[in-house]
C-alpha cells in the first residue's frame, strides 16, 4: 500500500472525548503501518460552537499520549492551511461548481418558513420532517423560483444557504472497510446544506473537499459519520472525484460499561471514571473535569487500553507497545459491533506498566513529595526501595505517596480483628525477643531480617508463623501488605525494633 495519508479532523469545540483519542490512535496505527503519513486538520467552521483552548488542548493531548502528527496547523505540511476557517474560499467556489453544474442550489428559506414545513410535515405523519427530493418543490429555492428572482435575491444580499440537490431514487453504494458493503437510496438523503448563510462550509461539503486537495487515502472515523457517508459519496460524484475517493472505515461506539448506549461524560461521571485524556475546565460554568493524566494514567497504559476497544490482536498477547501495536494493527481486525468501556480493565493496564517500569522512574517524584507534603527526608536509594516494594500493588503513581507513610509515620490504628484472633499472652514475649536482636543490628537486608526472625524465635520455642501477622500488626497495624521483611530493611533495625516496642505497649496494655 503505498503513499497512505489518513487524517484525524476533530472540531474545537471543547474536550477531546476519549472516543476522538481512539479515533486518533486508530488512524496514527494505520499509517504507521504502512509507513504513510498522519495529519491533523483542525475542523472549525462551527464559529457558533467555537470553545476557545480546545484546539490547544487537542495537540496537548496527542504529544501526551504520543501520536503526534506528521502535518498539522502546528507541524506544517505541503498542504497548509490545516484549520478549515482559514481555507474558506476553496469551499465556496466548489459549492458554486456544484449549483452551476445542478448538483446543487441557492435556498432562500427564512427559519420560520423551515419550520413550517416541518410542522406541516409531521402533521401529516412524515416520519423525518425534512427537505429532499419530495419537500424542495414547495420551498423557495432556485429550482423553484424564476432566473430573474434568484439573480434579485443574490444581488440584493438576500441571506440563503447552499444545498445539495439529490437524486431521486437512486442507490448509493460504498464498501466501507469494517462493515462491508453499505447501500442508501437517495430517498432517505435529504439536501443537505452545504454552504450555511454566513458564508461557511458545513461539514460535509469542507470535509469531502479537504480529504480530495490534501490526498486522504483512508478515511477512519467514528460510527456516528456512517449515515452521512452516502451524502459524501455523491459529493465526490459530483465534483469528479470519483476515482479518487478514499476508502473509509467506520469504527464501532464505545459503549458504556453496562453495553447500554454510547458512552457519555454524564454516564463517566456517575460511573467515577474520566472521559477526557486530560483534566478540561469548562469555560462557561468553571467546572473541572478530571482527565486520565490527572488521574494517574500512564500514556502508554491508556494507548494500550484504547487500542482494545474494537480491535484485537487475534492472539494472546495485551501488552503492547506504541510500535508494537502499529505494526499488528489491522482495519480487518476491528469489530463491527459496539465495545464496553470496561474501567477496571483501563486499571489493570496501568497496574502492568507500572510493575514494568524501573523503580528509579518514580524515585524523584517520590522523594520530592515526602519531602513538600509530609516533610520526610528520604535519599533517592531508599525512594527506589520504597518504588519496587509497593508497585506491585499501586493502580496509580500518585498512590506511592501514602501507601509509603507507613514507613515513616507510627501506626494511629490497628486492625481490631486480627489483634482479637492472633494476639495472646506469648505475642509480647516473641516478638521482644526479636527487637532485641534488632537493636544489636546496624543495618539489615530482608533475607537477613527474615533469618534473624526465623532463627530467633525458633531457638526460644516459639513457632515463627504464628507470630507474623502480629509482627506485621505492630509495624504496620494493619494485617496484610506488602514484604514485611523488606519494609524493615528499609526502616532500618532500629526504627523497626522501636516501633515494634512501640506498639507492643499499646496493644498488651489493651487487651
Amino acid at each position: 500500500m503505498e503513499n497512505v495519508r489518513v487524517r484525524f479532523a476533530p472540531s474545537p469545540t471543547g474536550a477531546l472525548h476519549i472516543g476522538g483519542v481512539r479515533t486518533a490512535l486508530f488512524n496514527y496505527l494505520f499509517a504507521k503501518k504502512h509507513n504513510g503519513k498522519f495529519i491533523l486538520r483542525i475542523e472549525d467552521t462551527d464559529q457558533g460552537r467555537f470553545v476557545e483552548g480546545a484546539e490547544k488542548y487537542i495537540l496537548e493531548t496527542l504529544k501526551w499520549c504520543g501520536i503526534e502528527p506528521d502535518e498539522s496547523p502546528i507541524h506544517g505540511g505541503d498542504f497548509m492551511p490545516y484549520r478549515q476557517s482559514e481555507r474558506n474560499d476553496l469551499y465556496k467556489r466548489y459549492a458554486e461548481q456544484l449549483v452551476q453544474n445542478g448538483n446543487a442550489y441557492y435556498a432562500f428559506d427564512t427559519p420560520e418558513e423551515l419550520e413550517e414545513m416541518r410542522n406541516r410535515l409531521t402533521a401529516a405523519k412524515v416520519i423525518k420532517p425534512q427537505y429532499n427530493t419530495a419537500t424542495r418543490s414547495s420551498m423557495k429555492n432556485s429550482l423553484t423560483l424564476s432566473p430573474e428572482e434568484v439573480e434579485k435575491k443574490l444581488a440584493g444580499g438576500e441571506p440563503y444557504v447552499i444545498r445539495l440537490k439529490v437524486p431521486k431514487d437512486e442507490e448509493v453504494r460504498l464498501q466501507d472497510q469494517v462493515r462491508g458493503w453499505v447501500k442508501v437510496n437517495t430517498e432517505d438523503i435529504d439536501d443537505k446544506v452545504l454552504m450555511k448563510s454566513d458564508g461557511m462550509p458545513t461539514y460535509h461539503l469542507a470535509n469531502v473537499v479537504d480529504d480530495h486537495l490534501m490526498k486522504i487515502t483512508h478515511v477512519i472515523r467514528g460510527e456516528e459519520w456512517l449515515p452521512s457517508a452516502p451524502l459524501h459519496v455523491l459529493l465526490y460524484q459530483f465534483l469528479g472525484w470519483e476515482e479518487s475517493m478514499p476508502s473509509f472505515a467506520h469504527l464501532p461506539l464505545i459503549l458504556k460499561p453496562d453495553g447500554n448506549g454510547k458512552l457519555s461524560k454524564r454516564a463517566a461521571d456517575k460511573a467515577g471514571f474520566p472521559i477526557f485524556p486530560l483534566n478540561w475546565t469548562d469555560p462557561e460554568t468553571s467546572e473541572l473535569a478530571k482527565g486520565f493524566r490527572e488521574t494517574g494514567f500512564l500514556p502508554e497504559a491508556l494507548i494500550n487500553f484504547l487500542a482494545f476497544l474494537g480491535w484485537n490482536p487475534g492472539t494472546e498477547q495485551e501488552i503492547f507497545s506504541l510500535e508494537d501495536l502499529a505494526e499488528s494493527f489491522s482495519i480487518d481486525r476491528v469489530n463491527k459491533a459496539g465495545t464496553k468501556f470496561d474501567f477496571d480493565k483501563a486499571k489493570w493496564f496501568n497496574q502492568q506498566y507500572i510493575k514494568s517500569l524501573p523503580s528509579s522512574t518514580f524515585s524523584e517524584d517520590l522523594k520530592s513529595s515526602l519531602v513538600t507534603q509530609y516533610g520526610v527526608e528520604c535519599d533517592l536509594e531508599t525512594t527506589e526501595k520504597i518504588i519496587h516494594l509497593l508497585k506491585e500493588r499501586v493502580t496509580y503513581p500518585g498512590e506511592f505517596l501514602n501507601s509509603s507513610l507507613v514507613l515513616f509515620k507510627d501506626p494511629v490504628n490497628y486492625d481490631e480483628a486480627v489483634q482479637r484472633k492472633k494476639w495472646n499472652s506469648d505475642t509480647p514475649t516473641a516478638l521482644r525477643l526479636f527487637t532485641d536482636q534488632l537493636e544489636k543490628q546496624e543495618t539489615i537486608s530482608a533475607a537477613n531480617a527474615k533469618d534473624l526472625f526465623w532463627t530467633t524465635l525458633e531457638s526460644n520455642g516459639f513457632k515463627p508463623g504464628q507470630f507474623m501477622q502480629t509482627l506485621r500488626l505492630t509495624l504496620t497495624g494493619q494485617g496484610s501488605g506488602p514484604d514485611l521483611m523488606s519494609m524493615i530493611e528499609i526502616m532500618g533495625p532500629k526504627k523497626s525494633a522501636e516501633r515494634i516496642n512501640y506498639s507492643i505497649n499499646l496493644l498488651d496494655s489493651s487487651k
